[in-house]
């Protein structure tokens, strides 16, 4: 019964393949795909006429002398009256060759009135009508063949498929190195084994709710002051060198010791803090470091491009990454000062929740509790209002702000004093959520909106790639963390480590040869994708498949479809190779 409601609702119709049209659509368009236009030779056109007369004369028409070891062709009769059928024969002509058959009037305007294809002999046989051209003149009826001469070359479908191949291989690239960069440290909030073990007060969860949009407003504002300076203390390419590689290697020096790789004796409260606002430090030179080297990129490709116009393209590179690290720049230290601030304020949270006096606690906790719901639930409203355009505080503020700050005191109600929060665990449900939905939206959804953004083109799909490969890679990534060895866990966790000292120094190295072949993987599976996102809008050889298979043109379509093949089948091998050796 399963399945033969199934076979109805897919309408699975055997008759259609026993249709004769069907049949010969098929074989054509196998046949087609099977002779990828790739390969060419130059052209030589041959054509071969015979006298007719339309309406026959009254007097006897005079023989042509034929010579039969030329080509030559014979039409019967060799007079019809106006629009009647004649039968052409060919011999000695170009072997298994198409042949156009054309009437010529006085006029001596090439009227197409058939077509055939010759044998292995280079005969054909074909019956036409004429067309109605009367005249008291004799007409004749041309054949014209085109043969092959000379060595062969490649097609411009070949050059066209070469460079859009090229252009899928390298799109597949950029979107696999951009959601790597990216996938790699959210993967660590998708961890179930990472996450369940950060907890913390209501007090704590409060003031970092509270804390985390005014750690991205300082960010925002902190970035453009952070890149005025490396602008005005640099004043060229040298000086701005020399500072991104100081700050760089105070940024390392500072993280050095901050994360030791092991620990002599477990750690003070006051070395604790020390080495948080070392990290902090770190964080901060490392922002300086990004300034620094955004400002000598940016000069050094203006540099280029001006001086050595051959390597123009490479000096529009570097001038892009330029730009890219200062738009990182502001996005890095609005979420480097909300981070700071969510952890300090959590501290200081779990450090009241412990000293307070419970009266004081529950007072407190009440109100911080309701402030963080309200802000909570007006972030959310101004999200939807900017989505659905509602323009209605009520609606997206006043009535979200009493839902949040309810909401809020019924959770300080519930988690009263000093009773522990699962924030982790919520971190990673929200994250796994996230990572879903994302994975769930093809790359073929996603590129209609960016060749919206940025325009139709490859541009358009390495960004369309890269948000659906973020997603799936972070799922990958995490279960990977998941699945790692728990001993050198629990022995790093039994010295007094940090969190993040762990994560160093017991998670990386399990993961790193597993990251790789994820990311190979990725690659392989993005270049098959990117012929895909084509047909959108994403460029690469997807964009050129979609125009020839609309036009019917299944030469052209074979060859791309053959291009496609071999570059995956390549894939697969290198990186089978480079994940044997290096995995």
């Amino acid at each position: 019964m399963i399945y033969a409601y199934g076979f109805q609702v897919t309408k699975v119709d055997l008759e259609e393949t026993r249709s004769e049209n069907r049949r010969a659509q098929l074989v054509r368009i196998l046949r087609a795909l099977a002779h990828p236009d790739l390969v060419s030779f130059p052209q030589e056109e041959v054509t071969v006429s015979a006298p007719i007369s339309m309406p026959c004369p009254t007097a006897p028409v005079q023989q042509r002398e034929i010579n039969p070891r030329g080509a030559y062709i014979l039409v019967t009769p060799n007079c019809v009256e106006s629009g009647g059928r004649v039968q052409i024969e060919g011999f000695n002509l170009e072997h298994e060759a198409d042949v156009t058959l054309f009437m010529v009037p006085p006029s001596q305007v090439n009227l197409r009135i058939g077509e055939a294809r010759t044998d292995v002999t280079g005969h054909f046989l074909a019956e036409v009508q004429l067309p109605e051209r009367p005249s008291d003149q004799v007409q004749s009826v041309s054949v014209v063949t085109r043969q092959s001469v000379g060595t062969p070359r490649l097609t411009r479908t070949a050059y066209d498929t070469w460079d859009k191949i090229i252009e899928t291989v390298f799109l597949a690239l950029l979107a696999t190195t951009l959601s790597t960069a990216i996938a790699v440290p959210l993967s660590f909030f998708a961890a179930r084994n990472l996450m369940k073990g950060v907890t913390s007060t209501m007090l704590g969860v409060s003031l970092s709710i509270l804390a985390a949009p005014a750690g991205v407003a300082v960010g925002a504002t902190i970035a453009p002051r952070l890149a005025g300076l490396a602008m005005s203390v640099s004043h060229g390419a040298t000086a701005s060198l020399v500072g991104a590689v100081l700050a760089a290697l105070a940024a390392w020096l500072v993280a050095r010791w901050a994360l030791p790789p092991e620990e002599l004796a477990p750690p003070t409260r006051y070395l604790r803090l020390a080495r948080a606002f070392a990290v902090a430090l770190a964080g901060l030179a490392s922002l300086v470091a990004l300034a620094y080297t955004s400002d000598l990129l940016l000069r050094g490709g203006k540099s280029l491009v001006s001086s050595i116009p051959s390597l123009s393209f490479l000096g529009s590179f570097v001038f892009n990454l330029g730009e890219i690290l200062e738009m990182l720049l502001t996005a890095g230290t609005a979420l480097a000062a909300a981070g700071v601030l969510v952890s300090l304020f959590g501290r200081v949270g779990r450090t009241l929740s412990v000293r307070l006096p419970r009266p004081a606690l529950h007072a407190v906790q009440l109100v911080v509790g309701a402030a963080a719901g309200a802000v909570l639930l007006v972030l959310l409203g101004a999200a939807i209002d900017w989505f659905y355009e509602f323009r209605q505080p009520t609606l997206t503020l006043y009535v979200p702000a009493a839902v949040g700050a309810a909401f809020g005191l019924g959770l300080s109600l519930r988690y009263a004093g000093r009773d522990v929060l699962p924030v982790g665990l919520v971190i990673y449900y929200v994250a796994r959520t996230i990572f879903n939905v994302l994975r769930s939206i093809e790359a073929l959804i996603m590129v209609i909106v960016f060749a919206v953004w940025v325009g139709i083109g490859p541009f358009a799909g390495v960004l369309a790639l890269s948000l659906h490969s973020i997603a799936a890679l972070a799922k990958l990534y995490s279960e990977q963390v998941e699945s790692i060895l728990p001993g050198p866990l629990e022995a790093i966790t039994s010295t007094g480590a940090t969190r993040m000292q762990t994560i160093v120094y017991a998670v990386v190295p399990q993961i790193i040869p597993p990251y790789i072949s994820f990311t190979m993987y990725r690659w392989d599976i993005n270049v098959r994708m990117s012929t895909i996102i084509g047909f959108a809008g994403g460029g690469g050889i997807g964009f050129l498949l979609q125009q020839n298979i609309n036009l019917l043109n299944y030469r052209a379509a074979s060859a791309q479809m053959l291009a496609i093949a071999i570059v995956v089948g390549a894939m697969d091998y290198v990186s089978s190779a480079l994940r044997e050796r290096v995995v």
